[in-house]
């Protein structure tokens, strides 16, 4: 391979890096606008928030449901990813299991507003629903058997049924202003904690 050749091949790499860097960042940028707006914002307020042109956003993303999508796949990244971290992190498994919940509620958010979008692509939404479950119910898992050793969490709630729990909680945010979803959730995470034992003597 000549120099100019590699030189070339270099070049198409941090364009491709760049490329990556910047949807990243329309995520993350899309994603809080979706929690503070619903799914419904105004590109522009995404664009404003990315400090982007709407004409890039509909460069990567050409319609709505592309973006959400994409917004989806990213927070379920970021929620499966954050888990290890708050874990390594935080003063007690129960603590991180309760910051990892907060996030995943900010997530369901978005999710809340993903079946309107694919309203005409059932197959599509099942897919990503079992996405999202099979990527987020094994950290959630972890998350429980760390607080379970430390003897702050009884062992008798699995995974799949407290996620399936603040799902319920949180499907009616946003549509009553009387009902705070996310004071439920933090009580639920609460209540799950096993009290203090008391000192031995041994």
């Amino acid at each position: 391979m000549s120099l100019d050749a590699g030189q070339a091949g270099q070049g198409i790499q941090r364009k491709r890096a760049d490329s990556l860097r910047n949807e990243q960042v329309l995520l993350a940028a899309a994603a809080a606008v979706f929690v503070a707006s619903g799914v419904d914002a105004p590109v522009r307020e995404i664009a404003g928030k990315a400090g982007v042109g709407v004409g890039t956003i509909y460069r990567h993303f050409p319609t709505r449901a592309d973006l959400i999508i994409a917004v989806y796949r990213h927070q379920v990244e970021a929620c499966a990813e954050a888990g290890p971290a708050l874990l390594a992190a935080t003063e007690s498994p129960h603590s991180a299991l309760g910051r990892w919940i907060d996030l995943f509620v900010e997530f369901l958010v978005t999710k809340h507003g993903l079946a309107a979008a694919l309203q005409n692509d059932r197959d599509g939404f099942d897919a990503l629903h079992t996405y999202f479950v099979d990527r987020l119910v094994p950290v959630c898992a972890h998350l429980l058997r760390a607080a379970v050793a430390a003897g702050e969490i009884d062992p008798d709630i699995s995974a799949y049924e407290l996620m399936r729990g603040v799902g319920n909680l949180c499907a009616g945010a946003g549509k009553d202003p009387r009902y705070d979803a996310d004071r439920l959730v933090k009580l639920l995470i609460r209540g799950i904690a096993r009290p203090a034992l008391p000192p031995t003597d041994d």
